[in-house]
């Protein structure tokens, strides 16, 4: 394995920060002695009364033979802990735990629990629009708790678009023409947020239930088992002796752990800590090496087989199985990855990078001989998904395989004490998102009750003029804007209903292509400035300054802006279609995305630099881009009237002279020299 001192010796870099605490990134605060236990043991509560849920057991059937009550259940054992573990501001991270916070966790707890028990009567007997005065109290205290809950996890942004969107029914009906709706009394809006399903109880919190769990498990598992280390050491094995060896095993690493953990800030700071300080040796500049992680993990995070929670969720709402969205996801994840890649390999070329001498690098078969069972419990997982399609419980299997092979392991073999880590890391993670998707889901239940998930499709269109175009510009932006200020589930969640059904009914796009594309644009906010998280937390170890990093990330991910729009114009790139249609459309946006890349850094394979001095490059760095961009849309399809021919043809004409004036220019550069 590749070390920190081996990859950031004294004498070539200065000191990188150490490894950023992600407890201080996400203000979790230590819980006192007598109670360092409760996350671990809610972890082990929640996964038996799931497994119980999935498997029919019939250990918990008082909390799981009602999916409704299960639900409720979920909640009681996790929004408590938000007020443990999350102080009540950034300011008291430090401090202990207050009596108010105790009081609050436990006034959480009677709360859900009082909706556990009357689960049966809530939906057997309507209280969700005719409720006894005692669940109208408590419902009322349900509704403020969550927004607290969801304020402390998520941020300021969530709750407060939380909070106004819940009460969005109460005035709907005095709202101005375009989100004017039916209104509701207060008792109705609380009982319809609190009791129904389609609100608090609706498909966030079920996808999260039925199906997040088991793979956050694997998630965490997988790190504490030593997969990182094992997908860090594989890559540098593979990649590290290469022309920019170490920003590519950045790609490899964190495009993996990614997909495996579907957070963009702790790929980040797991895989970040190895890559960036070995880019550095090789003369990478602090920024370029950040940008580079950052886009490496927020590709992650689009690449099958786990995506992340909002993959879970868009298999909801679309209701298909996961596995469809795997299957749609693995063609622009390539192409995205490919961009990157060409880009970094274009960079080291025209900079002269090499990769790490390979006597400091670890071997492939040492590597494959420590950590092979990773990979065969990889491809259990994707088994299971793909061809089984038991996505609910597939995650479970595959943590089990993979904690009986770990005890196989000198190195890796968990004792209890990491056994109680991973379930109280398991724990935070699992609150934190329960307290996000709850908040989302008293905006999903306002556009419910108002009927305004029905209407506001027609209104978008109405704005749009009827342009399809104008439409996904608009949802681009709106995706982005949201991206910036929400989670990226919170995000999804809210376009998925009000956007989604304007782009699918309305201008009739492929359903599975629109939430893609919605998806894909609310992640762009990691990498995009004037927020770009990613590249923020990248920034850190890499001591860069962040906005300089956000916009290196901008750069280099620069794909990833034009891809949902590519699949949208043409589902073939999303696997819809024959296989005919879909090899021609996946070369040409292979080709087309190698075009683009490389004039993004000014070298092409097989060409070299392109260009010396600022006029020749940017006219042949432009016709290249043009001749890019014109080959990788896909023709064949209504919005682009344009055959995969003439498209060729046109993208030719870009690209010939100036790969001819490329030519002239690099031999009248050699005459001078």
């Amino acid at each position: 394995m590749i070390t920190n001192a081996q990859a950031d010796p004294a004498n070539t870099v200065e000191p990188d920060p150490e490894k950023p605490d992600p407890e201080k990134t996400t203000r979790i605060r230590q819980l006192p002695r007598p109670l360092v236990w409760l996350p671990a043991a809610v972890t082990s509560l929640l996964l038996l009364m799931t497994l119980d849920y999935l498997f029919n057991f019939g250990w918990f059937l008082f909390v799981s033979s009602l999916e409704t009550q299960f639900y409720y259940s979920v909640v009681a054992l996790l929004l408590p802990l938000v007020f443990l573990l999350w102080p009540a501001s950034a300011s008291l991270s430090s401090k202990p735990v207050p009596w108010y916070d105790y009081g609050l966790s436990g006034l959480t707890l009677i709360t859900v629990a009082y909706f556990v028990i009357h689960a049966e009567p809530i939906l057997e007997r309507g209280w969700a629009f005719a409720a006894p005065d005692l669940a109208i109290y408590f419902s009322y205290l349900f509704w403020v708790l969550i927004l607290e809950a969801a304020r402390r996890a998520g941020g300021w942004p969530i709750a407060m678009i939380a909070a106004t969107f819940s009460l969005y029914p109460l005035v709907a009906d005095i709202m101005p023409g375009p989100i004017q709706a039916f209104s509701s009394s207060l008792e109705h809006t609380a009982m319809y947020h609190t009791m129904s399903t389609e609100s608090v109880m609706g498909i966030p919190l079920q996808a999260f239930a039925g199906l997040v769990i088991g793979f956050l498990v694997f998630g965490v598992v997988l790190q504490k088992t030593g997969g990182g280390e094992f997908f860090i050491n594989l890559a540098f094995s593979l990649l590290g002796h290469v022309r920019g060896g170490p920003a590519k095993v950045s790609i490899f690493s964190s495009g993996l752990m990614g997909s495996m953990s579907g957070s963009v800030i702790s790929n980040v700071l797991t895989t970040g800590v190895m890559t960036i300080p070995a880019m550095r040796r090789i003369g990478i500049k602090r920024s370029f090496a950040g940008g580079v992680e950052a886009c490496a993990s927020t590709g992650g995070v689009l690449m099958p087989p786990v995506m992340g929670a909002t993959a879970f969720v868009m298999a909801m709402f679309l209701n298909v199985p996961y596995s469809a969205v795997v299957v749609a996801a693995i063609i622009p994840s390539a192409l995205y990855f490919l961009g990157l890649f060409i880009q970094i390999d274009a960079y080291s070329a025209r900079n002269g990078l090499e990769g790490l001498p390979k006597a400091e690098l670890p071997t492939l078969k040492a590597t494959l001989k420590e950590g092979w069972y990773f990979i065969f419990v990889f491809a259990l997982l994707v088994w299971m998904l793909l061809v089984m399609q038991r996505e609910a419980v597939a995650p479970f299997y595959a943590t089990a395989l993979l904690l009986v092979l770990n005890q196989f392991s000198k190195k890796h073999r968990w004792g209890w004490k990491q056994a109680y880590m991973a379930l109280t890391d398991s724990a935070k993670l699992f609150a934190e998102l329960t307290a996000i998707l709850v908040g989302v889901g008293l905006l999903v239940g306002a556009l419910s009750i108002t009927g305004l998930s029905g209407t506001i499709a027609n209104d978008f269109i109405f704005l749009a003029g009827g342009s399809v175009l104008l439409l996904l510009l608009m949802g681009a932006l709106t995706s982005f804007v949201l991206g910036i200020g929400m989670t990226v589930t919170a995000a999804y969640i809210f376009l998925a209903v009000a956007l989604a059904p304007a782009l699918t009914r309305g201008a009739g796009l492929d359903p599975m292509a629109v939430h893609l594309f919605i998806l894909y644009w609310g992640m762009l906010s990691f990498i995009t400035p004037p927020v770009a998280l990613g590249a923020f937390a990248a920034a850190t170890i890499a001591g860069a300054r962040p906005m300089e990093t956000g916009l290196q990330a901008m750069k280099l991910g620069s794909v990833i802006y034009f891809i949902p729009f590519l699949f949208v114009l043409n589902p073939a790139l999303i696997m819809q279609g024959g296989p005919l249609e879909i090899a021609i459309v996946f070369v040409q946006a292979v080709v087309g995305i190698i075009f683009f890349a490389s004039a993004m850094q000014g070298y092409m394979i097989g060409i070299g630099r392109l260009g010396y001095g600022f006029v020749q490059e940017t006219v042949i760095r432009g016709l290249i881009l043009l001749a890019g961009l014109a080959l990788a849309l896909p023709g064949g399809g209504e919005l682009i009237p344009l055959t995969h021919l003439q498209l060729l043809m046109i993208s030719a004409t870009f690209l010939l002279p100036a790969l001819g004036l490329a030519r002239w220019c690099h031999g009248r550069q050699l005459a001078i020299q």
